[in-house]
């Protein structure tokens, strides 16, 4: 197939990385897409780094079996643990979204003291702080795990009382810092951008989907196209590996549109021959 017609693939341990396929559509609108979401096995977050590495490798399979030119991991663990073992094992480029986010923070905050808002395990892994000192040696970086986030956006609150109560209990250590930039270190962190830019005024906020899309455009040396709304242009194929019927709610919430009925598939019999 030529290469302008290969999908890009993008995979997640579940369904918050449709924020990052948001954006990508948003952004990417001339490209086609194949998400796959390992439901069945979600969160990677509590299990060990061989075992994320081997479902990493599989979602990995699945996708190079649609013929994807490029595969983007859109979830934060799988990018902490897998995304080495990935480049050394593919034949396409494979992108994180923890890389492009911790470089476009460092690049912007103009003094340097920026924050990160994650769940426990990324926030315990202190990925984020490693690839923001790796590009700004001297940036002062403050972090805060959020793990009540998570469940508040999957429930649909996002401007309620009792989510502001929650941002504010998180947010105000880290604003007590003067941050001047924060890092949404989880996929499902921008549907509560306007909450956060509301109680973070002057702060500017990082997300990792975003990043990723401009740093996918520089991989295949295509035209990123800043501000596109209109993702009609743009399709994607949803796979899952388990079905809930919540799913069409949570999916429309974190992609912005109605989506189509996705396919559940197995990954056990997917491999890559020289997988860790």
């Amino acid at each position: 197939m030529p290469e302008e017609l290969q999908p890009i693939g993008v995979f997640d341990s579940g369904l918050g990385g449709l924020t990052v396929l948001r954006k990508l559509m948003m952004h990417l609108p001339n490209e086609r897409f194949v998400y796959l979401g390992d439901t069945a096995r979600v969160p990677y977050g509590n299990k060990s780094a061989e075992t994320v590495r081997k479902y990493a490798a599989e979602c990995a399979a699945f996708l190079l079996d649609h013929d994807v030119k490029l595969i983007v991991i859109a979830c934060n663990t799988a990018s902490a643990v897998a995304l080495e073992s990935l480049r050394n094992h593919l034949p396409v480029p494979v992108l994180g979204v923890i890389e492009p986010a911790a470089r476009q923070a460092a690049q912007v905050s103009p003094s340097g003291r920026i924050g990160i808002v994650g769940t426990r395990a990324t926030i315990a892994s202190g990925v984020y702080e490693q690839g923001i000192h790796a590009h700004r040696r001297d940036a002062a970086v403050m972090s805060q795990a959020c793990p009540l986030f998570v469940p508040l956006v999957e429930e649909g609150w996002l401007d309620t009382d009792a989510t502001r109560l929650v941002a504010r209990t998180y947010l105000n250590p880290l604003l007590a810092q003067r941050i001047d930039t924060l890092v949404l270190g989880c996929t499902h962190y921008p549907l509560l951008s306007p909450l956060i830019q509301e109680m973070a005024p002057g702060v500017r906020l990082i997300d990792c989907g975003e990043a990723a899309s401009v740093q996918a455009a520089q991989t295949l040396n295509v035209a990123w196209s800043n501000g596109v709304t209109d993702t009609t242009r743009s399709f994607a194929q949803l796979y899952l590996t388990d079905y809930t019927p919540t799913f069409q709610l949570i999916a429309r919430e974190l992609l912005g549109m109605n989506v189509q009925e996705p396919t559940r598939v197995t990954l056990s019999e997917y491999s890559l021959p020289d997988a860790p």
